[in-house]
């Protein structure tokens, strides 16, 4: 595997995301993880999975300077991806804690939102869901990621101006359940998956799928006409003028 980085101790899986400095995500990144995901589900010898990445980047979302150049069948492609693994993300039936090393926007946010707690580094981060200001329509499946933890009204507020939050605001808003300082962050996710590792496997699997059954119908459901919404958008010259003035902008940094 060439993005991520998978150890295992005690029935634990901690999967690191080892893509560059900011673990962007591109369609190796994603298929890799969402193959691992799928063969630990499978994988009775593994009880739990804990996500994280290294500071001090989480995951910077998706890699728009690659996605920039692709043609429109190959962003199609990519986008197809990406929802099927969300929908992978959230229908997956052990626990999963996200250890969230630093910034985690868009993309980022959203694999922290599929996970069942999330615990964050302090310090200058952001996380959040900061689509529409990049120009890329929000598909319902996503908004639902954001209100099962938000809820409404705070996600509708923060995903229509693509509010970014700091750790401290993240945790008042129920984005993270825990802040930690960065040397402490695994034990800190170890901790709590351990607890949720404790109980009964099925009973705490069938619960969560059971909780979570409107989420996982909102990601699983038939996202073709949004899809092509989204594409048209991303298609769009107003659309194509934010990315180009965004990568520009990280190829200066």
């Amino acid at each position: 595997m060439n993005t991520i980085k998978v150890s295992v101790k005690d029935r634990l899986a901690t999967i690191t995301l080892s893509r560059g400095k900011s673990n962007a995500l591109n369609g190796e990144l994603i298929t890799e993880l969402d193959d691992m995901l799928k063969n630990i589900s499978d994988d009775d010898n593994i009880g739990g999975v804990i996500l994280t990445g290294n500071a001090p980047f989480f995951s910077a979302g998706l890699d728009l300077v690659e996605l920039y150049n692709y043609n429109e069948e190959e962003v199609k492609s990519f986008w197809k991806l990406f929802l099927n693994f969300t929908s992978n993300l959230v229908s997956f039936k052990k626990p999963m804690v996200a250890a969230i090393s630093g910034h985690s926007p868009a993309g980022g946010c959203v694999m922290a939102l599929a996970c069942d707690y999330r615990v964050m580094a302090e310090g200058q981060y952001i996380i959040g869901l900061n689509e529409v200001p990049v120009g890329i329509i929000v598909p319902n499946s996503i908004f639902q990621m954001y209100a099962f933890w938000l809820g409404k009204a705070e996600a509708t507020r923060s995903l229509l101006t693509g509010k970014l939050y700091y750790p401290e605001e993240a945790l008042k808003v129920g984005l993270v359940d825990e802040l930690v300082k960065n040397e402490s962050l695994l034990t800190a996710a170890e901790r709590k998956i351990k607890k949720f590792m404790e109980l009964e496997s099925n009973t705490w699997s069938q619960s969560k799928l059971n909780i979570r059954e409107e989420l996982i119908g909102a990601v699983t459901a038939d996202q073709s006409e949004a899809l092509e919404k989204m594409l048209t958008q991303w298609w769009s010259p107003t659309t194509r003028h934010i990315l180009k003035t965004i990568i520009e902008s990280l190829q200066r940094k």
